[in-house]
């Protein structure tokens, strides 16, 4: 595989060519990755290591999080795991009001025990944090629905026998309480990192290093304090954000080394998110098309490792699937000609559109995300007689669910949304009336609201970046 060059078009000019440059500066200068700090992961960091510089600038800003009805994090079950860790760390440090507050919101959410969204190791987190607060309060808080803590006790069972620790288990080492300290066949890697995680960091130190860590004290002093759930994620952002550009026909010179810098960690498994995490399917495809898009030599074969027979799983031995992994996949075979699995995996995409005609993944907390993935996938590359009815389906839903501003969202009109419903009405070429969308997309923009999943939700600002800049260039070009 070689990364060789880069496009030098001029297609991106004026203000929204300077913000293209600017965004690809800042993948170069911020190599770990630009992502909102993490409710879950700082508190885990609070209540693991108090050692670490810091841990004042961390429990404020929890407190300052808290919201007024005493829980952490995005609206319904996307509250439970933030506010479970926060609840949990402000009682290790000493309880007060907010513990108290927090306790309270707790028992009213998680009464009736109902089903919580499916993010990574969520089956494990809920069920250790729920122990260690009935081991500080005496409060046993009922478990969500389908979450039981039997994994969490197959896997204890499992290391005592002696076995190490999977592969996939390292981002959340933290959940093995004091068996993650020094856990045989963990190593750092990277910058230091035990699944580019702090807080599985923290719990495989077990106890304040001879010397400061570096990468702990480098993670948290990026965020003057708390810290995000995932980092470095350097190949994750940085080929969605090369693949976006080139995708929407965006002229830009990549700064050195950032194309290469794709296949660093390249191996027989494809490539990770970053380092200390497994190589999985998502990022290896993404990779693998943003260098075709780029001009670069690549073999998709490598995502065979990743081929159940039906459909590509994220890694394996995955529980379930990932309807964005698969249009990734599609994205990847269909750009190097692939036709035979790219019908396949198009027919399956088509199977598992919802009835309304969006898309739903566990990925992403929106609809709109994981519907333009499969749209932007299936309308370039997808075969079968069931595709252009299914992209239609989604492009009316799209259509359907515009706020009176202009404006795309779930929870609130968002920028990311919105570049993702603009994405897919475009590329549908649903002849809708755009002019609100762009006038939404080139207004003042609020944070960006987290809705990635991970062991809670986060924004990944470069990306969201890429998302509206690239929707915002494809609405100009339409117009010129």
């Amino acid at each position: 595989m070689t990364a060789e060059r880069t496009i030098t078009s001029s297609a991106a000019g004026g203000d929204l060519g300077r913000q293209v440059d600017t965004l690809l500066a800042g993948l170069a200068a911020e190599p770990w990755g630009q992502v909102t700090a993490s409710v879950y992961e700082t508190a885990r960091l609070a209540a693991l290591a108090p050692w670490l510089p810091g841990h004042a600038e961390r429990l404020r800003w929890l407190l300052a999080g808290q919201r007024a009805d005493g829980g952490w994090g995005p609206p319904g079950g996307y509250a439970v795991v933030p506010t479970l860790s926060a609840t949990d760390a402000l009682l290790a440090a000493g309880g007060g009001r907010a513990a108290r507050r927090g306790l309270a919101f707790l028992g009213g959410l998680m009464h009736g025990a109902r089903p919580i969204p499916d993010t990574p190791a969520a089956d494990l987190i809920v069920p250790v944090l729920v122990e260690r607060i009935a081991e500080r309060t005496g409060t046993r808080l009922p478990l969500p629905s389908g979450i039981d803590g039997a994994r969490l006790a197959a896997l204890r069972r499992r290391l005592a026998s002696g076995a190490t620790v999977p592969t996939k288990l390292l981002h959340a080492l933290e959940v093995l309480g004091d068996a993650a300290r020094g856990a045989p066949g963990v190593r750092p890697a990277g910058p230091g990192t035990v699944g580019a995680s702090p807080a599985a960091t923290a719990a495989w130190l077990g106890e304040p290093p001879a010397a400061p860590d570096p990468y702990l004290a480098a993670a948290a002093r990026r965020h003057g304090g708390p810290v995000p759930v995932a980092t470095p994620i350097t190949v994750f952002e940085r080929a969605w954000v090369l693949g976006g550009l080139a995708r929407a026909g965006v002229g830009f010179t990549a700064p050195p080394g950032l194309v290469e810098s794709l296949t660093a960690g390249w191996g027989p498994a494809g490539t990770a998110a970053g380092p200390g995490l497994p190589a999985d399917a998502d990022t290896t495809a993404v990779v693998l098309f943003a260098l075709a898009e780029l001009g670069h030599d690549a073999d998709p074969g490598v995502l065979q490792h990743y081929d159940t027979g039906e459909f590509f799983c994220t890694w394996p031995g995955e529980d379930g699937f990932s309807v964005t992994t698969n249009a990734h996949v599609l994205d990847a075979f269909g750009i190097f000609g692939h036709r035979g699995i790219a019908e396949r995996i198009s027919q399956w995409l088509c199977r598992r559109q919802e009835s309304d005609g969006c898309w739903r993944d566990r990925w992403h907390a929106s609809p709109y995300y994981a519907t333009a993935c499969c749209v932007l996938a299936l309308r370039r590359f997808g075969r079968g007689p069931a595709v252009s009815a299914a992209v239609s389906r989604a492009a009316r839903w799209v259509a359907a669910t515009q706020r009176p501003d202009g404006s795309w969202g779930r929870w609130q009109g968002t920028p990311e949304e919105t570049a993702y419903a603009v994405h897919v009405l475009l590329a549908a070429d649903a002849g809708t009336d755009l002019d609100r969308a762009g006038h939404y997309l080139a207004g003042p923009h609020p944070p960006d609201l987290p809705m990635w999943h991970d062991k809670d939700l986060y924004a990944p600002h470069a990306i969201v970046r890429g998302a509206v800049l690239t929707a915002r260039h494809l609405l100009e070009h339409r117009r010129n």
